[in-house]
């Protein structure tokens, strides 16, 4: 069973990945047990929520606006919902690093995306991105550049 808010939030990833990104995630979340839902918690932020989180306390992120992959709309961040009553109400998130958070980090990278996990600095055990070789920096020049997408009223680089 999808998550309609997870569909909602991939709807504002970029172009470039949209699709797939909604065919894995429903792929992905069809081989969790029953009682776990798969949710995106973020995907596209826009640089103003990105400099609320920079500023956030206890810290949460390193990246300030424009210097987050998801204000490109090529990340995601995942959390785990359980439906511990079985009454399908999945009311209870888990950032647990449990055997169901493995599976989708497997399922993802194995899909060719970059776990936050795997850092050396500053782990993001939620966070995955597929940037296509493009730091933040090389992204930013290509929105200050004009050589963008304009879609959902979002601007995204044009890679």
């Amino acid at each position: 069973m999808e998550d309609k808010l997870t569909i909602e939030r991939i709807s504002k990833a970029h172009p470039k990945i949209k699709k797939e990104l909604l065919s894995l995630y429903l792929e992905c979340n069809k081989k969790l047990p029953k009682n776990v839902r798969l949710r995106f918690a973020y995907v596209f932020r826009s640089p103003e929520e990105q400099k609320k989180l920079f500023l956030q306390r206890p810290k949460v992120t390193n990246a300030d606006s424009w210097q987050s992959i998801h204000n490109y709309g090529l990340a995601f961040d995942i959390v785990l919902l359980y439906d511990k009553n079985g009454d399908g109400t999945f009311e209870s998130a888990s950032w647990d690093n449990d055997k169901n958070w493995q599976f989708v980090v497997s399922f993802f990278k194995s899909k060719g995306y970059e776990w936050g996990g795997d850092w050396k600095k500053f782990k993001d055990a939620p966070h995955f991105q597929k940037a296509f070789g493009y730091d933040w920096k090389k992204l930013k020049s290509l929105i200050d550049n004009k050589n963008t997408i304009f879609e959902n009223g979002i601007i995204y680089p044009n890679i």
